[in-house]
């Protein structure tokens, strides 16, 4: 588990994750990838994709959770990966194998089970396509 993957969202929701991350890695001199997923939806005809995230506010999420990974004392690296809106969790099981990451430490976003249920979520579906350890936190658990 020395190369942990964390998926940082601009909501400001993945901070848990990024310090038990940060705090893990330091625990076994390990390194930290911190990635957002810069989201489009499908092209629709006679127009490209559309981004409702510019480059700038992606990169900007991704330095904000460096700092923090940092401030922690983690040895971290980030990165921006872009994906259509439904291939979230795709994109992020892809960075993690990309990267070769052991581990994948992620936040789950507060909501009704029953709307989970009925919409799914990333951090299911990231758990099933995942090849390897997922660790879900979640919010409030500093």
């Amino acid at each position: 588990m020395q190369r942990i993957l964390v998926p940082v969202d601009a909501a400001g929701r993945a901070a848990d994750a990024v310090a038990l991350a940060a705090r893990m890695s330091c625990a076994v001199n390990g390194m930290v990838r911190l990635v957002h997923v810069r989201i489009f939806d499908p092209p629709v005809r006679n127009f490209g994709r559309f981004f409702p995230e510019s480059r700038d506010a992606a990169a900007a999420v991704v330095e904000g959770a460096l700092l923090d990974a940092w401030a922690w004392g983690s040895k971290a690296t980030g990165d921006v990966v872009i994906a259509e809106r439904s291939r979230v969790a795709r994109a992020i099981v892809t960075a993690a194998r990309n990267w070769d990451a052991g581990v994948i430490v992620m936040a789950r976003r507060p909501r009704r089970a029953v709307t989970r249920l009925l919409t799914g979520s990333v951090a299911d579906e990231v758990l099933r396509r995942a090849t390897c350890p997922v660790l879900v936190t979640r919010p409030g658990l500093r």
